[in-house]
């Protein structure tokens, strides 16, 4: 019997410094998420990060949680309860990282008697620290503890026609009665050479115009399939050349990540005239902290400070019922 593994990226399990380092430190420990040896990792991660950050990001976390827990996991378990009602085979939700794991959701899975499973990483672009890390992490606890149990794997949606129609749509609903003159895709930031690692043909990811040449290499690469979801989007909203660009988030300060940054990018746009900004997300499907905070607060602070004068943020996908359907779709495809 076929069943259905959604798995997002996980959560602290509160607010708390204890439980934000706890997850930070299974985050960044993942050698997908810092592609380097693990004595870099270790010392990098342990020995100043975790020295830190816990206390940083626990503030950041307290901003935005609710009051039934983090935004990721209610969102995430909304949208699994919808999926649930729409499709017939059992359908268990985990997270890459914290105390939902995938083992405890593939055990779910196992228990109703599921010995093939369709994995669906709620990232729509492929990249080593996202999509891959949870590919992996499924064939490593099949491996362990579930060898019985056939695994196919939705592919990275990124330009999946029902994705993107439910996108545009999504974006449409948000943007009736907005006054904008710019829209601003921000995507989840990328360390430069994740792309290289990604490229299985060692050489195609060499500068600004890779991405526009046709290759295998774009199965795997972010940038690439960050800038065709960019193209689907403003062609289906009918933008303006001048009216819209990408930028990209969350980074580390540890090496080069793909640029340009988003609030770097808010700061010009202002300068250059532009004073009513929207900005959509759309390598998360579900709102969490770096949508939440980073965006809808940090960034939009920043933007009015450079002399912006409006602001919207587009919520993600999230809870959707048009997105629940379109899973519900997949589960029959797949």
């Amino acid at each position: 019997m076929k069943g259905l593994l959604m798995v997002n990226l996980g959560s602290p399990d509160s607010t708390s410094i204890k439980d934000v380092k706890k997850y930070l430190d299974e985050f960044l420990m993942d050698k997908r998420v810092i592609g380097k040896s693990y004595l870099f990792r270790f010392l990098l991660v342990k020995g100043i990060i975790l020295n830190f950050r816990p206390k940083k990001s626990a503030a950041a976390y307290k901003k935005i949680w609710w009051k039934e827990g983090s935004p990721l996991i209610v969102l995430s378990q909304r949208l699994f309860d919808k999926v649930k009602k729409l499709i017939t085979i059992p359908v268990a939700l985990a997270m890459r990282y914290g105390s939902m794991s995938i083992y405890n959701g593939i055990h779910e899975l196992e228990k109703k008697g599921v010995d093939e499973i369709i994995v669906l990483p709620l990232y729509p672009h492929y990249a080593m620290s996202s999509y891959e890390s949870v590919v992996v992490k499924v064939e490593e606890e099949i491996s362990k503890n579930f060898s019985h149990i056939k695994t196919k794997v939705i592919p990275a949606f990124y330009n999946d026609p029902l994705y993107i129609t439910a996108m545009i749509n999504n974006i449409k609903l948000h943007l009736q009665n907005i006054d904008y003159d710019y829209l601003l895709f921000s995507y989840h930031g990328l360390p430069e050479s994740h792309l290289r690692i990604s490229d299985p043909t060692n050489f195609h990811c060499q500068g600004n115009t890779c991405c526009e040449k046709s290759s295998v290499a774009h199965n795997t690469c972010y940038k690439h399939q960050v800038f065709e979801t960019t193209k689907s989007i403003a062609r289906a909203l009918d933008l303006k050349e001048g009216s819209y660009s990408n930028a990209f988030q969350s980074r580390l300060a540890n090496e080069p990540w793909l640029k340009p940054y988003t609030d770097s990018e808010l700061k010009r746009l202002a300068n250059k005239g532009f004073k009513k900004m929207v900005v959509i997300t759309p390598a998360f499907v579900t709102d969490c902290l770096e949508t939440l905070e980073e965006i809808a607060m940090e960034a939009k602070e920043e933007f009015i400070e450079a002399g912006g004068e409006t602001f919207n943020y587009i919520p993600c996908l999230n809870d959707n019922n048009e997105w629940a359907e379109v899973i519900s779709k997949w589960s029959r495809q797949y």
